[in-house]
């Protein structure tokens, strides 16, 4: 069986040596020329020998001299023909080279001092440039090849030379480093990197495993990494990040501390950053767009999969959707009005965050009737725009001007006022939506009062058609909620019963009528300065930035009365059935017992019911 010899084989390979004699029958030539002189002269194919062993033969290539023939006569001029060889460089090529010639002369007398001494500069200068082809930096390929062709050469001359021997390993060692170099640069042109351990890498180290400071091999090496970081911002350019850091994983184990991997960390990370503020850009303009919030919110999750945690163009592409998600194209506590055909402008409004809370009496409550309960939990998905003040007498007074309209009190002719002289409540004629709580001319910033439900109802129908926008009554849930503004006590302001200072116009024992009157039932210590009802926005708002909620006047909602909220919604909408006559005022007044100011009153009132103590406000869609 054959196979390819190692190099120990190589080295301790003793290859015999025989030269071509001349014929005693020939003539002999004038002097040396090869065997045929008729044939041209060809390159030596290099012959082979096979040396035996226990288990195995082995077959190496060594250098066959070219036959040369010398008669007696051209002794003479062979020497000078080999001289000129060696002169000019010619030492093995062909028959006409110094050492085949030199040889040749060796071979008719081995005592032939002139070719020994040739073939020993031959041996001298063969070693000298076999050494300096192995050094050579560029096109090892070609030199290594060559000082491999001229080892073969030395073997033959000189086999048991330590230097040949030593030489030899040399040019075996390099012939090998130049396979797994060629192996390893094949490899990386088939995107065999080799991270699997078959492939470039293996091969790059093996070479340098043989040559430590093989620059070509650490070039390959270096070209692996690439071809791995190449790889690593390909698919972050696909934005599959997993992948990225894997394949920078794999780079950063092809060479220790190379800044390179810190590099492409950075053009890896840039590329993230990129993908993510793109993602976030044309998230946000999908948001512009009526059908926009699903592929904005696909955006996000694309964004979310490849983020790290806490990325703020992450977060604000998040709370962007979460916004419209609940506010349209406004965000919690954003005030607005919006403008009237007419020129003038509604309302001002202010956006209630979404959110859910407890509605109703809490078993045990103190004052609690069974048409507050039972507390039942109610949520907003969405949030609403709730007028932050009453509807003032000048923005009802617009709507009825405009709209030609005669407010129930107006077609009936009387209302219900307070009478100072006597301290009591009863109606007066000539009291419209135009007189305040006495009966006099009511100031333009006053809340409106001595309205019915179908007159709020109709004010907001017409600014509805003003504005092109939904103005509603607030449904009781609604109202609740943004009476008690994420609070959960008896009253809106918590479970103390005398109110803070300055938080709304109540009962207070410290107001004084007009005659000096005093309340009979009213929060002790508690004074505000008004008897009847304050100009809108007079005390501070609560948490949501609404005025007057608990205080001032009773508002009407958008509810028909039930004796409970079983069965009531959940959702916040408002619990009305059609027809209904007996509707729902929510919030404390300027004129009540402050058990009818806690967070869950309510009572019934008739749909024409106009008095001097109830008022409205109203909502809008978002």
């Amino acid at each position: 069986m054959l196979r390819t010899p190692g190099p120990l084989t190589l080295l301790l390979a003793t290859v015999l040596f025989t030269a071509t004699a001349c014929s005693p029958d020939e003539a002999p030539p004038a002097a040396a020329r090869p065997a045929e002189p008729d044939a041209p002269a060809q390159a030596p194919t290099p012959a082979q020998v096979t040396i035996g062993g226990q288990d195995e033969a082995e077959t190496v290539q060594r250098w066959q001299p070219p036959a040369v023939q010398i008669d007696d006569a051209g002794v003479a001029q062979a020497r000078r023909d080999a001289a000129k060889a060696f002169e000019s460089g010619r030492l093995y090529e062909d028959a006409t080279a110094a050492l085949p010639i030199w040889l040749a002369l060796l071979e008719r007398d081995p005592k032939d001092r002139q070719a020994q001494a040739g073939i020993k500069r031959a041996k001298e200068q063969l070693l000298d440039e076999i050494a300096a082809l192995l050094v050579r930096p560029l096109r090892q390929r070609e030199a290594v090849a060559k000082a491999g062709e001229m080892g073969l050469v030395l073997l033959t001359l000189d086999p048991e030379d330590p230097r040949v021997r030593a030489l030899q390993s040399r040019v075996e060692l390099a012939q090998r480093v130049i396979a797994y170099n060629r192996a390893g640069e094949e490899d990386l042109r088939n995107d065999r990197i080799g991270e699997d351990g078959d492939g470039a890498l293996p091969n790059f180290r093996e070479a340098l495993a043989l040559a430590p400071d093989n620059e070509r091999a650490r070039q390959g090496l270096a070209a692996s990494e690439s071809a791995l970081i190449r790889r690593a911002e390909t698919a972050a350019r696909a934005a599959d990040f997993t992948g990225a850091g894997v394949w920078l994983a794999e780079a950063a184990k092809v060479r220790d501390s190379a800044p390179t991997i810190n590099d492409a960390f950075e053009r890896v990370e840039r590329i993230r950053a990129d993908t993510l503020v793109r993602l976030r850009d044309e998230g946000l303009r999908d948001l512009t767009s009526a059908q926009g919030l699903k592929p904005a919110r696909q955006k996000l999750e694309d964004a979310l999969r490849i983020a790290m945690p806490g990325d703020p163009v992450v977060a604000q592409l998040r709370e962007r959707i979460e916004l419209v998600t609940h506010y349209g194209s406004f965000r919690p506590g954003q005030v607005f009005s919006d403008a009237l055909r007419d020129g003038g402008r509604g309302p001002q409004m202010i956006v209630v965050p979404h959110g859910g809370f407890q509605m109703g009496a809490a078993e045990g409550e103190i004052g609690a009737s069974d048409a507050e309960k039972p507390a039942h939990y109610v949520r907003f998905d969405r949030g609403f725009a709730m007028a932050m003040t009453e509807v003032t007498v000048a923005d009802f007074r617009r709507y009825v001007q405009a709209s030609k309209a005669r407010p129930r009190a107006t077609r009936r002719g009387h209302s219900t006022v307070y009478d100072e002289r006597s301290g009591n409540f009863m109606l007066r004629s000539g009291v419209d939506w135009q007189s305040g709580y006495d009966g006099s001319l009511a100031m333009a910033n006053a809340p409106v009062m001595h309205v019915s439900v179908r007159d709020a109802e109709h004010y907001a129908m017409w600014l509805s058609e003003q504005t092109g926008r939904y103005y509603r009554l607030p449904s009781e849930a609604e109202f609740e909620y943004a009476l008690r503004a994420g609070t959960s006590g008896r009253y809106p302001w918590g479970d103390e019963g005398t109110p803070p200072k300055g938080s709304g116009n109540f009962t207070g024992g410290d107001d004084v009528s007009p005659s000096g009157r005093r309340w009979f039932n009213a929060f002790v210590g508690y004074g505000d300065g008004w008897w009847g009802p304050a100009p809108v926005g007079t005390f501070e708002p609560n948490a949501f930035g609404l005025h007057d909620m608990a205080g001032n006047l009773s508002e009407w909602v958008a509810d028909c009365w039930h004796a409970s909220y079983r069965r009531a919604p959940a959702d916040g909408a408002a619990w009305f059935n059609p027809g209904c006559r007996q509707r729902v005022i929510r919030g404390g007044n300027w004129a009540n017992a402050p058990e009818q100011t806690r967070a869950a009153w309510r009572q019934s009132q008739d749909s024409d019911t106009t008095n001097a103590r109830i008022g409205f406000r109203l909502v809008r869609g978002i």
